[in-house]
């Protein structure tokens, strides 16, 4: 059954937003499936280089983001072309990342997922087949910038199971604008 987000208007785009290992795009999938919209995964537009260095626990430069924000945020707006909406996941980690994707895509809102390191860093130790491990972990949480005042999105706790995560991001985005906030339960 598909998902209506009645109060968001058309072509809005949905960026499900943390650091590596906190399941964006397990989210993102099922963001896009129940709202029959398009989904983009971000770590597909990372150059080769930029996987080289994450697969060796080096953490990206601002440099190396800028090309693939601008990709990611283009192959959003073909989603939103295509199939009236996008849902992407994507690290998103500082407002400057941010502020750039939402450049390109003005109907966007954002959705953290943060949780406490050590279940993060149990979910990169048994993941398997992806370049980014738990080296990158700490070096991401220090980057992060959470969701600031003026930014449209909100925070989900990830500890809860994710369809439970499905649920309260559809409630929310439901609401227009959704206010900064985090779901605890």
């Amino acid at each position: 059954m598909e998902a209506e987000l009645p109060n968001a208007g058309s072509k809005i785009a949905i960026v499900v937003m943390g650091v590596c290992g906190a399941g964006k795009s397990r989210l993102a999938e099922q963001l896009s499936a129940q709202l029959s919209v398009g989904m983009v995964e971000a770590d597909d537009f990372h150059s080769p280089e930029n996987k080289r260095k994450m697969a060796g626990g080096e953490a990206l430069t601002d440099a190396d983001r800028m090309p693939w924000l601008d990709a990611v945020a283009m192959a959003a707006q073909l989603q939103l072309y295509c199939t009236g909406g996008a849902v992407v996941a994507c690290s998103s980690l500082k407002r400057a990342y941010r502020d750039r994707l939402r450049a390109s895509l003005p109907a966007c809102r954002f959705v953290h997922l943060a949780g406490p390191r050590a279940l993060i860093a149990e979910r990169l130790t048994n993941r398997q087949g992806h370049f980014v491990g738990e080296a990158l972990l700490d070096s991401q949480l220090a980057t992060l910038e959470p969701l600031e005042a003026g930014e449209t999105g909100f925070t989900l706790e990830i500890s809860r199971p994710v369809d439970q995560l499905v649920d309260s991001a559809l409630e929310k985005l439901r609401q227009a604008p959704p206010p900064i906030e985090t779901i605890a339960s």
